[in-house]
Order: C-alpha cells, then sequence, then structure tokens
C-alpha cells in the first residue's frame, strides 16, 4: 500500500470502501455470511459441518464463487496488459450489475453468489508481479500492518506509514455502514449503485495511465 503513489491509494481505499458496502449488503440479505470475507465463511462452513447445519452448504457456495472470481479477474487481468485495472474493475461492475438484476427479478441466492464473485475479482486491481500487493476485501492484513507501523512510530522511525492502512480500514469500515444502511430501505437499486460505482472507478483507473503489466511465467 505504502509503495504506491497518493492517487493509487486513493483508488485502494475507494475500492475498499466498494467492497465493504458490497460485503455489508450480502451480511444482510444472507443473515450472517458474507460475500467478500471468506474466512469468516470459512469458519460459518466449519461450523455448520459441526453442528450438521445447512449453513455449511450456503458458506461452501459464496467461497467457490468467490474463488472462481478470482480466477475470472486473473484471466482477464493477464489478457489486458497495462489496461487491466480497467479491465478488471469492468468486469466487477458487470458482475454486480448482473447481481443487481438477479436480486429485482429472480428469487434465491443467485444474487449473492454473483456478488461474491465480483468481490473475487475486484482483488486482482492492485497487483505485484502476479501477487495481489493489497487486499481490499479483507482487512486483517491491513490491521496487522497497520498496528506495526504505530510500533515503528514508537521506535521513532516511519512517521506517517501507518496513515495509508488506517485509510484503507476505514473505507471499508465507512462502506459497509452506508451498505447496511440503504439495503434494507433501497433493496437491490442499492447493488446497482455499487454497479455504478465501480463502473466509475474503471475509469478513474482509465485516467491514471497503464498498470505494471501481468507477469507471464515459463515453465523451465
Amino acid at each position: 500500500m505504502i509503495h504506491y503513489d497518493r492517487r493509487r491509494q486513493s483508488l485502494a481505499t475507494a475500492l475498499a470502501a466498494l467492497a465493504g458496502f458490497v460485503d455489508a449488503i450480502g451480511f444482510v440479505k444472507l443473515g450472517g455470511l458474507f460475500v467478500s470475507f471468506m474466512s469468516g465463511n470459512t469458519t460459518r462452513m466449519a461450523v455448520g459441518l459441526a453442528g450438521g447445519s445447512a449453513v455449511a452448504a450456503i458458506a461452501a457456495g459464496l467461497i467457490a464463487a468467490f474463488a472462481a472470481g478470482v480466477v475470472l479477474g486473473a484471466l482477464v487481468a493477464a489478457a489486458t496488459g497495462t489496461a487491466r485495472k480497467m479491465a478488471v474493475l469492468s468486469l466487477t461492475a458487470a458482475l454486480l450489475a448482473v447481481a443487481a438484476a438477479m436480486d429485482r427479478f429472480i428469487a434465491g441466492g443467485w444474487t449473492a453468489l454473483a456478488m461474491a464473485a465480483a468481490m473475487g475479482t475486484i482483488n486482482n486491481v492492485f497487483l505485484r508481479n502476479g501477487e495481489v500487493s493489497v487486499g481490499v476485501t479483507y482487512m486483517t492484513g491491513t490491521l496487522v500492518k497497520l498496528g506495526q507501523r504505530i510500533a515503528a512510530v514508537v521506535l521513532g522511525d516511519d512517521a506517517d506509514g501507518w496513515i495509508a492502512y488506517l485509510r484503507l480500514w476505514l473505507g471499508l469500515l465507512a462502506g459497509a455502514v452506508s451498505g447496511a444502511m440503504l439495503y434494507p430501505r433501497i433493496g437491490s437499486l442499492s447493488v446497482a449503485l455499487a454497479a455504478a460505482g465501480a463502473a466509475v472507478l474503471a475509469l478513474i483507473a482509465r485516467r491514471m495511465g497503464p498498470s505494471e503489466p501481468y507477469p507471464r511465467r515459463t515453465h523451465q
């Protein structure tokens, strides 16, 4: 996170806010499961398996959809080269638009699966050497880095490195509060707003210029 310039840090914070918004909608809709926080879903699946609950199957489906979104996003990133940020965000917007349509016209849990796939996809926006450099849908690592940077301040080093990580976490928090407030009031329109937000961020990413190319690995 701190290796990026201020504009890209701001984009990462906006993506975290979008992820928090979508995850809160999923949490409210599913009654306690997640569409971006797969550690939580893994624990829910484990508890469901231990207790023989049907929630285990739902959690497993969300994990599978998220993983499929990661794969799809990585393939798009590899295919689009230096335009990958815009391409991945455009794919995210499309998946969220599908989710909004499903939430409006189709009953059942298909909406949540499309949202989970979108959240898997979005993690391919910030890559370094083909690996995720900024996780925008999960904050455990961010909070660890925040704590480490605050410790560095106490030790007399790195006076402001912690600020970027705090902004990222606050972005997710603010987005989640907004999603939790809006979904009960406007329903599927809130998912459509998330899709529109992703589309706007795709345009912003395009204006930022070319991304680092996705590395091609060769087998020895």
